[in-house]
């Protein structure tokens, strides 16, 4: 039965992306991982192209020219590049990608290793993401601080292996994250007790 295999599959995918966000540190993330993909319009799409080597999207595309599943998907996710296409300030650009936050560039990156290791099983290795992402489109549509980043992380998956990366993520980048939401925090308090304040003198 295709829905139960194609289950099967986003059920590993994202419990994989889930195991690769708490390694860097990113639980929410990991936990609320893809989970429109359990929705009617995703599901549906999904099981019916579903051929356990690809992704359906691909499948879909194919026969409709376009694919409902992805649309509806990538509207939803952050960690898609494809979430932040916008028009740009500069009326001559057109269309272009905007810069995405540094937690979901790192939240694409677990997605794309997971991708890969769903997809390849016992063929996978560590410098397939990164053959992937260079055969791919999305360099095109990335914002160049996006694509910089994660070509960084790719790269170095590639060459220093994922223990070294990961650890290398959680400890200069999403504590980084965290400590500059920590500050904001702490000036939105002040901000708030300070307004209150004026409020009860008057």
């Amino acid at each position: 039965m295709k829905w139960l295999e194609h289950l099967k599959t986003i059920n590993k995918h994202k419990l994989q992306v889930m195991k690769h966000c708490f390694a860097v540190g990113l639980y929410w993330q990991g936990i609320m991982h893809d989970l429109s993909k359990y929705s009617w319009v995703e599901f549906s799409m999904g099981a019916k192209y579903f051929q356990g080597n690809r992704s359906p999207n691909d499948a879909e595309r194919e026969d409709k020219g376009y694919t409902s599943a992805w649309l509806h998907h990538k509207g939803r996710n952050k960690h898609h590049l494809e979430y932040w296409i916008d028009y740009s300030v500069d009326k001559t650009k057109g269309i272009v990608g905007m810069e995405m936050p540094k937690k979901y560039v790192i939240e694409m990156f677990c997605d794309r290793m997971a991708a890969c290791k769903i997809y390849n099983k016992e063929k996978y290795h560590q410098g397939q993401p990164l053959e992937y992402y260079k055969r791919g489109r999305s360099g095109k549509l990335l914002h160049p601080n996006s694509q910089a980043l994660l070509e960084k992380y790719l790269e170095m998956l590639a060459e220093k292996g994922e223990e070294y990366t990961f650890k290398y993520i959680k400890n200069y980048e999403v504590k980084a994250i965290r400590l500059s939401g920590f500050k904001k925090l702490v000036e939105n308090t002040k901000k708030i007790v300070l307004f209150l304040y004026r409020l009860i003198e008057e």
